[in-house]
């Protein structure tokens, strides 16, 4: 079977960002031909080479479109354009697929997917990565009344044309069926982590971490991934500093890069206690996460974010490190449900700073939580498993 797959953003382990779809793809090509098309926005961003760019058996097109996490509204949506026209060119010279994988953020590369769908009649299945439009509308990205419906009439031609749809969290899932798509043709297959990697993050790792960089004798916090906007990062700052107050044995290391940067450096360099850390490849980042105490996962309070599926949630629980969430959805219930981290309200710095203060002065129950996370990764959060999911439903799509 030929599986063509529309993916704006392709990264490899060497990088540091979550490369799920090469893990996904690796499964794929070892039983089917995979062209994958995209482009090389993060070729340029290894750190590492310890792995080929792509998967053994996986063809790329790739088209030369800037993207970075910096850019304004206007440079984003051209970005967006210009892959889009690329894609809908490369997938109507390939040879024919069986079946096309359309991979959205951004919207625009699951209407290029549709598109060739259209054209050349082949099945097409939807994974939604986030929430779009949503997102940006709630971001202010979309300020007239005009683009906002046209973009709403878009997403859900796009959720009606699909043959199969694939959230990537339990509350996707729930707005999409909301929009009056059948239950039938949606399965929720969460954005998971690399349990492969995830087992080479040992004690002796961390412990070789912790001397590199002089944190012996502290209890690190973790915020790793990008400073964006939504990550409500000014309020990460300020639960930082005020900890810094109370708790001058605890550090927290901010890893990565995005729009809140200066902030961040800024707050470094006033206090001891806030570290900036370079983005770090994939194959590396887990062993960041087993030297934390506790790591957090935050967004702004907004209802859109609530349904998101961030990597650094699984990586974390993965290695053992239980997790503070900021936002009200299905990431809270699963940490309440399984005992595996604890809840803080976005926005609220005193409230996190509180928080984290209670769960670093009770070691066992840090302990008895990333026990727990660890077991709910190897249960559901395997990427390996949900590769075997996401292939039977491109099979069963295809009809081949």
């Amino acid at each position: 079977m030929h599986i063509a797959v529309f993916s704006q953003y392709h990264s490899n382990p060497d990088c540091p960002a979550t490369s799920r779809h090469y893990s996904l793809l690796a499964q794929l090509a070892q039983t089917h031909r995979v062209t994958l098309i995209t482009t090389r926005t993060w070729e340029a961003q290894r750190l590492t080479h310890a792995y080929p760019w792509l998967p053994e058996g996986v063809e790329m097109r790739a088209a030369a479109v800037p993207y970075e996490n910096k850019m304004g509204v206007a440079r984003r949506v051209l970005s967006f354009g210009q892959y889009a026209a690329y894609a809908v060119r490369e997938g109507l010279k390939l040879e024919r697929p069986d079946v096309i994988w359309g991979i959205s953020t951004p919207l625009t590369a699951a209407w290029a997917a549709a598109q060739v769908a259209r054209r050349r009649q082949i099945p097409w299945v939807f994974e939604v990565q986030d929430l779009w439009p949503s997102f940006p509308i709630a971001m202010g990205a979309v300020p007239t009344r005009w683009a906002q419906n046209r973009l709403f009439a878009l997403e859900k031609s796009l959720y009606q044309s699909a043959r199969h749809i694939l959230p990537l969290s339990p509350d996707m899932t729930r707005y999409v069926e909301s929009l009056g798509i059948a239950p039938g043709k949606i399965t929720t297959v969460l954005n998971g982590t690399d349990l492969d990697l995830a087992a080479l993050a040992t004690a002796e790792t961390a412990a070789k971490l912790r001397a590199e960089h002089n944190l012996e004798g502290k209890q690190v916090i973790l915020y790793a991934g990008t400073f964006g906007r939504a990550n409500d990062i000014p309020t990460l700052v300020a639960a930082a500093e005020q900890l810094a107050l109370i708790q001058p044995d605890v550090v927290w290391l901010f890893m990565g890069l995005g729009f809140h940067e200066p902030l961040v450096r800024a707050a470094a360099g006033r206090c001891a206690a806030i570290r900036l850390v370079p983005p770090q490849p994939r194959h590396t980042v887990f062993g960041w996460f087993k030297l934390a105490a506790v790591s957090v996962v935050s967004f702004l309070d907004m209802p859109v974010l609530d349904a998101n599926s961030p990597a650094k949630f699984y990586d974390s629980l993965a290695v053992g490190t239980p997790v503070i969430v900021t936002n009200q959805g299905w990431t809270k219930k699963l940490v309440e449900q399984y005992g595996c981290g604890w809840y803080a309200p976005a926005g609220n710095a005193e409230a996190l700073s509180r928080v984290l203060a209670e769960v670093l002065a009770r070691p066992e129950a840090l302990t008895e939580a990333g026990r727990k996370g660890q077991a709910v990764a190897a249960a559901q959060f395997d990427r390996r498993q949900i590769a075997q999911t996401i292939q039977q439903i491109l099979e069963t799509s295809s009809g081949v």
